[in-house]
């Protein structure tokens, strides 16, 4: 059987990224920081946090670029919080917004409830004219457990859309399989994963580039510019400035992926191969 990098017309042992944007919709500082790393930058692919205030805003400013769905259950910040599109009892703490942590989610959240809801944020970035590229999911809510997981292959394989999925050997980890379970519904993944603890992906970035293997392995970033929105909503704002800095404006990075042969790829090339079959 050929790889997925020889199914995307690159050879078997071509090292392939794709750059995915994360947290568009966020906030207007991440829309414009997403899209300058899309337009201008190195970014391939971006991910639109659809319950979020400057969702609409992201979907307006839209124009064609390589965007999938943030899959949201949750709303991390103590002061910035976003709620679901649908009504939803059990995915809503006592403010009426989603929860603050992955945890909570899981303890409270019914599988009928996250399947519309997460259903809704997909229905509902095709209704704003998104093109939707892919599905991966906002702090891995619906990714990592075994019973979310099902709403995410399921989405997956109804809208004929590749995933995000870490790699084979977190499987252990999380005590469920759901690489073969995924590749038995015909969905499309990269081999690989690069995972980055919290927010701010230069450091990784820069050690694991020139560590690449074969095959097609997927890094995630949250770009945005400085502004006194970001600073007053995220307390990481500086990690996602330096996201955007190192997407759009710095060189030494880009001349380490041409030193190192990295080609660069987007989630729409495997989204079209999957639905090639």
């Amino acid at each position: 059987m050929p790889t997925l990098a020889e199914r995307l017309g690159y050879g078997a042992e071509d090292r392939v990224l794709i750059l995915n944007c994360d947290d568009l919709g966020f906030c207007h500082s991440a829309n414009v920081g997403v899209y300058e790393a899309l337009r201008r930058g190195l970014g391939t692919s971006a991910s639109l946090m659809v319950p979020c205030p400057w969702a609409a805003e992201a979907a307006a400013e839209y124009a064609g670029e390589d965007v999938g769905v943030h899959l949201t259950l949750t709303s991390e910040w103590a002061s910035y919080r976003w709620g679901p599109v649908t009504a939803s009892t059990s995915l809503v703490d006592r403010t009426g917004r989603f929860p603050r942590t992955v945890e909570e989610v899981w303890s409270h959240a019914t599988i009928e409830e996250a399947r519309r809801e997460c259903r809704a944020q997909v229905e509902l970035a095709l209704e704003w004219g998104v093109d939707v590229t892919h599905l991966d999911a906002h702090m891995g809510t619906v990714q990592t457990n075994p019973v979310l997981f099902e709403v995410y292959l399921e989405l997956a394989a109804d809208h004929r859309l590749p995933l995000r999925l870490s790699g084979a050997d977190t499987e252990e980890v999380l005590g469920f399989p759901f690489r073969q379970p995924a590749a038995e519904r015909g969905v499309v993944f990269p081999d690989h994963f690069i995972y980055v603890p919290g927010v701010g992906s230069r450091s990784t970035l820069l050690e694991l580039v020139p560590k690449l293997r074969p095959g097609v392995t997927e890094a995630y970033l949250h770009p945005a510019v400085d502004s006194p929105e970001l600073r007053a909503a995220a307390p990481d704002w500086e990690r996602r400035v330096d996201d955007h800095q190192l997407l759009v404006h710095d060189d030494d990075f880009r001349q380490l992926l041409e030193r190192h042969r990295v080609r660069l790829t987007g989630f729409r090339e495997l989204r079209d191969c999957m639905r090639a079959g």
